[in-house]
């Protein structure tokens, strides 16, 4: 099945790029696009796709405040689920405190703007199949930079939380590795590293693996 995207990015030439790029794929259709965080939530709305690429700095309505609104709208029309539209945070490196608040807002990933087309594309195929984009040379630089310990729970105290196995699958997760590369180094099933990361969420609670990320670095688990 074809992934359905929209471009959400104030820059035309960006919005053009990246349609190009994606329409490149057989299995991804660029289904709108958006000038504005008004007009995202609108097309977003209106065409349900699988992903939104959503950039942060856009008129009206900037993207942080465009994600937060559709994800409590998904709350809200799937009795607090998010199965919705997956949002992909556009973003460069001197913006990190919004991307930080769009991790917080709901953002299923982040990629950074001239990242080139392989990771574009990898982005979106991570967020429709719910194992977002975390990359080494993406998250691990943001959240490293944004994330200080918790005044209110030590990072012993946060470990107590999570069983050790559970804490090597997080540690891994926050440094930027696939659930794949992350079951060849700890020597266990694709199924088993997936198990584990559903009882983090619970536990914790986070949303996604994003969540889970930056709740290790906030905390002191990854050093």
């Amino acid at each position: 099945m074809s992934v359905s995207v929209v471009i959400a990015d104030d820059q035309e030439m960006v919005r053009m790029g990246f349609r190009l790029i994606l329409e490149g794929q057989d299995d991804i259709s660029v289904v709108g696009e958006a000038s504005d965080g008004v007009e995202a939530v609108e097309a977003v709305d209106r065409l349900r796709p699988d992903v939104c690429l959503m950039d942060i700095r856009m008129p009206r309505l900037d993207g942080l405040e465009a994600t937060r609104r559709l994800r409590q709208a998904q709350r809200a029309a799937t009795d607090g689920t998010t199965d919705g539209t997956k949002i992909v945070i556009l973003t460069t490196f001197d913006m990190d405190e919004y991307v930080y608040g769009a991790i917080r807002a709901g953002a299923s990933g982040f990629v950074v703007k001239n990242s080139g087309p392989r990771l574009l594309i990898e982005a979106v195929h991570a967020a429709v199949s719910g194992d977002a984009l975390i990359s080494p040379s993406v998250t691990v630089r943001l959240l490293q930079h944004l994330s200080r310990p918790s005044r209110a729970e030590t990072a012993a105290a946060a470990a107590r939380r999570l069983t050790p196995q559970e804490l090597k699958v997080v540690s891994l997760v926050a440094r930027g590795h696939t659930n794949s590369e992350i079951a060849g180094r700890l020597t266990l099933s694709l199924s088993t590293i997936k198990s584990h990361l559903s009882r983090v969420q619970d536990k914790l609670p986070a949303r996604n693996r994003v969540e889970i990320a930056a709740w290790a670095w906030e905390h002191g688990v990854v050093g």
